[in-house]
């Protein structure tokens, strides 16, 4: 839905905190947080002149606004409670003064007196809060996560639970289960919801939307870490940036991650929701999605210390900024691949009609992320699923690509491009289903890497129909060792 994020999803700005050295320069919300203190204290010194009714009115008024500080930026239901009865307790007095002395001077300086104390307050709990995520995330940074270690035990490996678990550079913004359903206004507006996790929309003290994604499927607390490990390492301007995180230890714990909010959400739900949302997507932008992330997938294949799968790339996981940019989000099944291949789990993993075929027996490479961005671009190209999820359909998933391919050979390549869009670029879209074909190969040798997709969807590389390849059992067992350094 717009607006929104798809559960598979989870909506990238800049992150509080120490999230990244843009941080570091003041916001515009930030300035103008700053001048609105600075004129509060100017409209309350205001109140130590002679009486009159304008300053009791003025000092009313900087009373509200203050007031309104305190309610918008307490970060739990404690500190609430706490502003309020201070508040309380200072317009107590005020009425009581204004009771007792009747339009006296005295009036107005004890107003000015009480306002000046709420809001040197109010600065002194926000320096406090400042300096404390300061230290916070000092204390975290140094105290490195490292990962499990297994002991033999009569044969068997036993895993031997450490009090660390990865180190995770650049920190994200550690949030408490209290900041966390003050920020989502207890959890009130859903955005989002599956089988495996719930996205809320929320927003920061400094104004700035974002979803809160909570893992309701028993990830654990090792694969949740894995997902900010991963999340955390990575900065490309087409992929989603974690902005902070809360883990709840113990027995039934809670596991929620902070992303931006994507006002235009998924491109699933601007391809799949009928033919006057796909209007709004012509030919230009759908070609400027298909090169962030391809952009995207050549960064995590080819350009990170270590090479990271994305594992479930769809529409569903392709988030829409305001100018309808593309940023790959939901890294929950990634995985980062070192060194040490024999600690890699192959586990069956992905999405029925995105899946690589080698993946269906636990074998999977960076090709197989190549295969799922081909059959995510035949649906771009489409504009409709290669497979309807729940249909029960016999078809085989890569049965829209074979569509595909008997057209083109047939010159009847615009007979199945979506309709919706108007003054289609036909050079350009064929390059793009060419591209599509070389990707969704049953072979995953035959299939090009991502960098080589790049430079054929920017017109670099020349690209041509491939020949059909056949898979066979002897590519399916292929070891994942041999395959998944793919570059």
């Amino acid at each position: 839905m717009p607006g929104g994020v798809h559960e598979s999803s989870a909506a990238a700005a800049a992150p509080p905190g120490r999230c990244c050295c843009a941080c570091a320069r003041p916001s515009a919300k930030r300035l103008l947080h700053f001048a609105i203190v600075s004129l509060l204290f100017v409209f309350i010194f205001k109140g130590f002149e002679e009486f009159s009714i304008a300053r009791v009115v003025l000092q009313s008024m900087s009373y509200a606004a203050i007031a309104g500080l305190y309610t918008f930026t307490s970060s739990s239901r404690r500190e609430s409670i706490l502003s309020g009865a201070f508040l309380a307790l200072l317009a107590a007095v005020i009425i009581l003064t204004a009771v007792s002395a009747k339009r006296s001077r005295a009036t107005v300086i004890v107003m000015s007196l009480c306002n000046l104390l709420a809001l040197t307050a109010y600065c002194v709990r926000k320096l406090r809060r400042a300096r404390g995520a300061d230290a916070a995330a000092a204390a975290d940074a140094e105290a490195p996560l490292a990962p499990p270690v297994m002991k033999e035990d009569d044969g068997g490996s036993t895993p031997v639970q450490q009090t660390t678990m990865f180190h995770i550079e650049d920190l994200p913004r550690k949030f408490s289960y209290d900041e966390i359903r003050t920020v989502t206004g207890d959890f009130g507006t859903v955005v989002g919801r599956g089988g495996s996790a719930e996205v809320f929309r929320g927003l920061l003290d400094d104004g700035m939307a974002v979803a809160v994604k909570r893992i309701t499927s028993n990830v654990g607390e090792v694969g949740f870490l894995g997902e900010i490990s991963i999340v955390a390492s990575v900065h490309h301007r087409s992929l989603v940036r974690l902005l902070g995180y809360c883990l709840l230890r113990g027995g039934g714990g809670s596991q929620y991650l902070v992303y931006p909010f994507f006002e235009n959400g998924s491109l699933d739900w601007w391809l799949f929701n009928g033919e006057e949302r796909r209007r709004l997507l012509p030919w230009p932008t759908r070609r400027r999605i298909t090169i962030d992330v391809a952009r995207a997938l050549a960064y995590l294949h080819h350009e990170c210390r270590h090479q990271i799968l994305h594992l479930d790339i769809k529409p569903a996981n392709i988030l829409l900024d305001g100018g309808l940019r593309a940023h790959v989000s939901d890294f929950g099944i990634s995985m980062s691949i070192g060194q040490d291949l024999t600690s890699v789990s192959t586990r069956g993993r992905g999405t029925r009609g995105y899946m690589a075929p080698e993946m269906l027996v636990s074998s999977m490479s960076a090709k197989s992320d190549v295969y799922s961005y081909g059959m995510t671009l035949l649906e771009l190209v489409g504009g409709r699923r290669s497979v309807e999820p729940g249909s029960g359909s016999s078809k085989a998933p890569d049965f829209f690509a074979r569509v595909v391919r008997e057209r083109m050979a047939r010159g009847e390549l615009m007979e199945v491009v979506d309709a919706a869009m108007a003054h289609v670029h036909e050079r350009e879209m064929e390059t793009v289903v060419k591209v599509a074909l070389c990707c969704v190969q049953h072979r995953r040798d035959s299939r090009p890497s991502m960098l080589s997709v790049l430079d054929m969807i920017e017109g670099r590389v020349a690209v041509d129909v491939p020949p059909e390849s056949r898979l066979s059992v002897t590519d399916l067992m292929e070891p994942l060792s041999s395959a998944v350094q793919d570059r």
